[in-house]
């Protein structure tokens, strides 16, 4: 497949320059996968510093929601940015408290809700496991395996998609209990039902070593991430909700990644039809800029007294306006743009899953789409080393993915894009497989 729109060597002279200033003084923490040096970007398309052209599928980790530099969003950062940069949560301003209306509007809780605004959402997890501590006077959580949910000290207590992220920083907060996320996939129980057996292994848990009356919530992603793309089974935020409902316990979801249009629906939770009592929103929220939300509902929230908890940058004007911006679009459209092009562009894997047996499941919803590569089907060996290769090839053929879970390439691109991008896409993906599955470039 000729690339056209790749017209130097990757990376090019100007990325390599830039890649070898920034390694004498930026930390060695972040997890960079391959050489791409941004320029600009337009809705999903992005350019290098040496002209070359690609199709973003990660988005800036699902955050780049509108796409790179979508109009309306800039022109509310700049007509924020006109009025004043900052002035600190002590105070009030329009597009803060707006933002907070425009939250409430679309909150999945029973009842009407309120939220605290923060930078990210590491924050917006700690700000969450804070504000359930705080109502139910508990000690206890409970999170699930291959979560992830930041990496701040309380928020990675619960982070389990990878070793590496705790690796070192023990011992992290206190009275965090792992269960297993359902996986029908890769079951770890016995039986069709692992959203059942989940339950019932949690249930086991309370009778054995978890008092279930010293849990103050469980805090799960509806579609878990990092973890691997996985949707849950029908039935189980449900019974979920019932199993919280039975006991006390707030149920808290993070929808960081999951949330504002990405899956097709305003938040992840809402194609299960279960309310949470409290919920972490960040990523798309902003388009790109730092802002992230603990969302509660407005009984619970309510008993936080003044100063029990606050920080100087949240309801920044700037970031509030993007995300007021971003709320306006996504309502107005981009949603039910996610749900169309995320249906065909899962049909169009399905059509390549196929012509590749080492395509061993394709899932997802909306714009939040996982391929899950194996060595082989009748064992379901995970195939890690393919899976990086495929990312790596596809960079060089022009397209920006990244991975998750053990051997999971993910796509998650703006939700913007567009059926006739889908398509590129899929070529570039068709042939970085090919020749990742014959070792040639």
């Amino acid at each position: 497949m000729s690339i056209p729109h790749l017209k130097t060597e990757l990376p090019g002279p100007k990325a390599r320059a830039m890649i070898a200033r920034d390694a004498e003084v930026i930390s060695p923490s972040y997890p960079r996968d391959y050489p791409f040096v941004m320029s600009h970007g337009r809705g999903t398309e992005v350019w290098d510093v040496d002209g070359n052209r690609f199709l973003d599928f990660a988005a800036g980790i699902a955050v780049c929601a509108t796409g790179h530099a979508h109009p309306q969003v800039v022109a509310a950062v700049k007509a924020a940015a006109d009025d004043f940069l900052h002035i600190s949560s002590d105070y009030w301003h329009e597009n803060m408290t707006a933002l907070g209306e425009r939250l409430a509007a679309v909150a999945p809780m029973a009842e009407p809700a309120m939220s605290f605004l923060c930078q990210s959402g590491t924050e917006a997890v700690e700000g969450a496991l804070k504000l359930a501590r705080y109502v139910t006077k508990r000690p206890r959580f409970i999170g699930f395996l291959g979560g992830f949910h930041g990496r701040t000290m309380g928020s990675l207590s619960f982070t389990s998609s990878k070793y590496t992220q705790q690796l070192g920083f023990a011992p992290t907060m206190p009275g965090v209990t792992h269960v297993p996320y359902p996986n029908a996939y890769r079951p770890l129980f016995a039986g069709d039902d692992q959203g059942k057996a989940v339950l019932d292994y949690i249930r086991m848990l309370f009778e054995r070593s978890v008092p279930a009356s010293e849990v103050a919530a469980v805090l799960v992603e509806p579609l878990q991430g990092e973890g691997g793309y996985l949707v849950p089974p029908p039935g189980f935020l449900a019974g979920l909700r019932a199993l919280c409902d039975e006991h006390g316990i707030l149920l808290i979801f993070d929808e960081v990644q999951s949330g504002v249009g990405r899956t097709g629906r305003m938040f992840a939770c809402e194609h299960a039809g279960v309310s949470p009592d409290i919920m972490t929103l960040a990523k798309g929220l902003g388009s790109g800029l730092p802002i992230g939300a603990v969302v509660a509902r407005k009984s619970l929230m309510s008993q936080w007294k003044r100063g029990a908890h606050g920080n100087t940058y949240g309801g920044n004007p700037i970031a509030c306006a993007a995300a007021n911006a971003t709320l306006d679009l996504v309502r107005g459209g981009l949603i039910d743009n996610a749900a169309t092009v995320g249906a065909h562009f899962m049909q169009r894997l399905h059509e390549l899953k196929r012509d590749y047996p080492c395509i061993g499941e394709v899932r997802g919803q909306g714009l939040m789409i996982g391929m899950e590569l194996i060595e082989s089907d009748a064992d379901r060996t995970p195939a890690r080393s393919l899976c990086d290769d495929v990312v790596t090839r596809a960079f060089h053929n022009g397209l920006l993915l990244l991975s998750c879970g053990v051997s999971t390439v993910r796509f998650m691109p703006p939700l913007t894009t567009s059926i006739a991008e889908v398509d590129e896409a899929m070529e570039m993906l068709r042939t970085s497989l090919h020749q990742a599955l014959r070792g040639t470039l």
